[in-house]
Order: C-alpha cells, then sequence, then structure tokens
C-alpha cells in the first residue's frame, strides 16, 4: 500500500477517534442535565402535592382556632410563593417561608387537643410529613445531580468542549438559608 494511503487511512482514524471523544463527553453532559431536570421536576411534583394538602389542613384547623386569621394568611402566602418560585434559589426561599407558617400552624394545633385527636387532621399532619420527607429526599438527589453535573462542566477536557458549545450552565444547589445556617450550625442548648 502506498504511503499517502495510509497517513490518509491514520487520519482519518484520529479524526473518528477525536469525533467519537467530543460525543461522549457531550453525551455525558446531557445524561447528567437531564437527571438534574428530572431531580428538580421531582421537586415541583412533591411541592404541588403539599401546596394541595396546605388548604386541607387550613380547613381543619379554622374549625377549631378561628381566632388564628393572621397565621392562616401567612400559610397562603407562602404556599402562594412556593408555588411561583421558578428558580432553586426562589424554591428554597419560599420553603423556608412555608417551613415556619406549617411550624405555626402546628402549633395551634398543640392548644386545641381536640384538633390533636381529630382523625382527618392527624391522617393531614401524617402526609404533609410525608410528603416533608419525600421533598427532602428530591432535594438531596437534585443536589448530587447539580454537584456532578458542574464538577463535569468545570473539569479538563469537557471544559473545554463546553466553552466550545456554550450549551450547559452550571446548577444553583438547594441550600438553606444563611439565617437557616446560623441555626442549624448554633447548638442546642439542653435545661433540664
Amino acid at each position: 500500500m502506498p504511503t499517502w494511503g495510509i497517513i490518509i487511512i491514520v487520519i482519518i482514524a484520529i479524526i473518528f477517534a477525536v469525533v467519537g471523544f467530543i460525543a461522549g463527553i457531550y453525551n455525558s453532559l446531557v445524561q447528567l442535565d437531564e437527571r438534574v431536570n428530572e431531580a428538580w421536576s421531582d421537586i415541583t411534583v412533591q411541592l404541588k402535592y403539599r401546596a394541595d394538602l396546605i388548604p386541607n389542613v387550613i380547613e381543619t384547623v379554622k374549625g377549631y382556632a378561628k381566632h388564628e386569621k393572621e397565621t392562616f394568611q401567612m400559610v397562603t402566602e407562602a404556599r402562594t410563593a412556593a408555588m411561583g418560585a421558578k428558580t432553586v434559589k426562589q424554591a428554597a426561599e419560599a420553603e423556608e417561608a412555608m417551613q415556619s407558617a406549617l411550624g405555626r400552624i402546628f402549633a395551634i394545633a398543640e392548644a386545641y387537643p381536640e384538633l390533636k385527636a381529630n382523625e382527618n387532621f392527624l391522617k393531614l399532619q401524617s402526609q404533609l410529613q410525608d410528603v416533608e420527607d419525600k421533598i427532602q429526599a428530591s432535594r438531596r438527589f437534585y443536589n448530587a445531580g447539580a454537584k456532578d453535573l458542574n464538577t463535569k462542566i468545570k473539569t479538563f477536557p469537557t471544559n473545554i468542549i463546553n466553552n466550545f458549545i456554550g450549551h450547559f450552565k452550571k446548577r444553583d444547589y438547594f441550600e438553606v438559608s444563611e439565617i437557616e445556617k446560623a441555626k442549624i450550625e448554633k447548638a442546642p442548648e439542653v435545661k433540664f
């Protein structure tokens, strides 16, 4: 075989190897991006389910604690904010408000023993706890996917290929606010 023929075959093989390498990196970015999108979708599904439960909780509590209008308004506003969140940061802020509002609702329930014993309220409370657990799991799954994608975007040679393509963007983590971080980091005081 002539020398030129071997050189052309080697050049074609190198081109195919480079194209295959770039395609592999691109496909791995697509997979990670879709995993993060799926995780975000899981979070929104759980948030929607919780938002659908909240009016039932409010109505149940209202029957026992009619004078707690401020708390009911706070829960309603927090629910609206959570439903309207478009970004991870907005969702995290809305989640913090929702947790606070739900905490107040359950504090009210503590003051009304007949409400605490109400079967409907107990079922709703159990469903809300189940949803909260699923939301926490979805957040962890989302953050793990965001970490994998962000790491892949930043590492060599993927960063060069992504800079050339420019399609994949760093994802924000679903984090608690600075105020909540301070509460978490502060050691609890135990008094007897």
